[in-house]
């Protein structure tokens, strides 16, 4: 879904599909140039389905899906999505990332959809502004704190295009098809998806109807807590770098959120502990760290008293 297109229509468009991917974000990116289809009485977009060996692919879902080609045998797509939802680095190695560089190389431009960025910044092809869903962009910027990634649906750049995944999808599939056959198409396939909000790209992913009505202070307060749930740092320090006090700073979290600095600091940090659990291998001990506990104890302390299992029961249950 490269920013223009210049080629034969209908336009081919790849997604290259790794296991535990996001069906809803698949589906909701293809559905929108379907009925584009429909509507235009000709095939404007053609969507082909690529795996490592040609087999289906297993979703996060359970449900297999079948995919048309195999690394060796896909045709050149001008533009392919690295999908993955769950666990993405699992499937990724070498010869993966030799293929997509070599994509690259032959001028396609590559995109992710839900966490399939992390293949692509894993594989060193990223030079854009990314986005990906909001449970894992704490742990893609400790990864990759070289690569700028925000909380948008979806971002299209001049090598790579990017969507949060699940609807997210929808609204970087209506992009696609607004710059290239115009508004009145885009209109006519949102009132068959149902779907009339205008969502702009750097529209927030969560209903942060929390937070919406904080003071502007606070948001400072907690975006620099979510950019140091790895190393956090002290009230007082927070405090001071947004121009307040510490008394103050505890004041007003106690007014507005109805908690104390220190106890919404921590709240933060144990949401990407969950969602590091639950989502993928790390061992106790690299989420404690990745959340900014210096034992694993203290960590599974905190971490039963908030979520109401230890990390490992928490996994058990999963499985």
């Amino acid at each position: 879904m490269r920013l223009t297109y210049q080629g034969p229509v209908p336009e081919p468009i790849g997604f290259l599909l790794l296991p535990r991917f996001s069906m809803v974000a698949l589906f909701s990116a293809i559905d929108p140039l379907r009925i584009a289809n429909r509507l235009a009485g000709q095939p404007l977009f053609r969507w082909h389905l690529v795996s490592r060996d040609g087999e289906p692919v297993t979703a996060s879902n359970g449900i297999p899906l079948s995919v048309e080609h195999d690394l060796d045998n896909a045709p050149w797509l001008p533009s392919l999505a690295v999908c993955a939802s769950f666990e993405p680095m699992a499937a990724v190695d070498q010869p993966l990332r030799d293929w997509l560089a070599q994509r690259r190389a032959q001028g396609a431009c590559l995109g992710a959809l839900d966490t399939g960025v992390f293949c692509l910044a894993d594989a060193g092809l990223i030079e854009d502004t990314v986005t990906l869903h909001w449970e894992s962009l704490p742990e893609f910027r400790r990864r990759h704190p070289d690569i700028e990634a925000v909380e948008s649906l979806y971002e299209v750049g001049p090598v790579g295009f990017y969507g949060a995944g699940a609807s997210a999808s929808i609204d970087l599939a209506l992009d696609t098809i607004r710059r290239r056959h115009g508004d009145a198409l885009t209109r006519r396939v949102k009132q068959q998806l149902v779907h009339d909000h205008r969502r702009l790209p750097a529209s927030r992913q969560r209903d942060a109807s929390e937070f919406e009505r904080l003071p502007e202070r606070l948001t400072r307060v907690i975006g620099l807590m979510d950019s140091h749930l790895e190393s956090p740092l002290a009230i007082a320090e927070l405090a001071a770098q947004i121009g307040l006090s510490e008394r103050q700073l505890e004041r007003d979290c106690q007014h507005h959120l109805a908690r104390t600095p220190s106890r919404l600091y921590l709240e933060r940090r144990l949401a990407l502990a969950h969602h590091l659990v639950t989502s993928t291998r790390h061992g106790v001990m690299d989420i404690a760290l990745a959340s900014g506990f210096a034992s694993a104890s203290s960590f599974t302390r905190a971490f039963r008293q908030h979520h109401g299992a230890s990390p490992r029961e928490l996994r058990r249950r999963l499985l």
